[in-house]
C-alpha cells in the first residue's frame, strides 16, 4: 500500500511540475544604436521561444524606412532559444561560417549579441533593460 502512495505521489509531482511554466519578461530595454516607444524580449523557457515586442520611435522609423519600404513602425519577432547553464542562446541565424545569435543571463538585465565569422567569435552589448520579470504560471 504504501508503495502505491509512493508512485501515486512521485507522478503527482512529476506532472505538477511540468504544469508550470518559466517566463523571463525583459522590459523598458535601451539600445544604443537604435531608440524605441517599446521593445522588450519575453522567453518562454518551457516552450523554447523568445518573443520580442519592439516600436519604433519615430525617428529610428524613418531612417530605417528610407532603406527598406518592408520596414513597420510596430514589430513582432520569434526565435527558437535553448538554455546552457545559465545562459539562454537564441537560434543561430546564418550561414555556418558567419552567424548572430543573441545571448541572455539568467536575472541579468544585459542583453548581447553574439557573432561568429569563420571561427572568430565576438560578443557585443545589444540591449541593457530596466525591468525584468521572472515567474512561474500554471499551464
Amino acid at each position: 500500500m504504501k508503495i502505491i502512495k509512493l508512485i501515486y505521489l512521485t507522478f503527482g509531482l512529476l506532472i505538477a511540475s511540468d504544469s508550470l511554466a518559466e517566463k523571463i519578461i525583459l522590459s523598458s530595454c535601451d539600445n544604443e544604436k537604435d531608440t524605441f516607444l517599446k521593445n522588450e524580449y519575453i522567453l518562454d523557457l518551457n516552450q523554447s521561444v523568445m518573443t520580442r515586442n519592439y516600436i519604433y520611435d519615430e525617428k529610428t522609423y524613418k531612417k530605417y524606412k528610407i532603406n527598406d519600404l518592408s520596414v513597420k513602425k510596430k514589430n513582432r519577432i520569434e526565435r527558437s532559444i535553448y538554455k546552457d547553464g545559465k545562459k539562454i542562446f537564441t537560434e543561430k541565424l546564418g550561414y555556418p561560417q558567419f552567424f548572430t545569435q543573441l545571448v541572455f543571463e539568467i536575472d541579468n538585465p544585459v542583453i548581447k549579441i553574439k557573432t561568429v565569422i569563420n571561427n572568430e567569435e565576438g560578443i557585443d552589448l545589444l540591449s541593457a533593460c530596466k525591468k525584468i520579470e521572472r515567474f512561474k504560471e500554471e499551464s
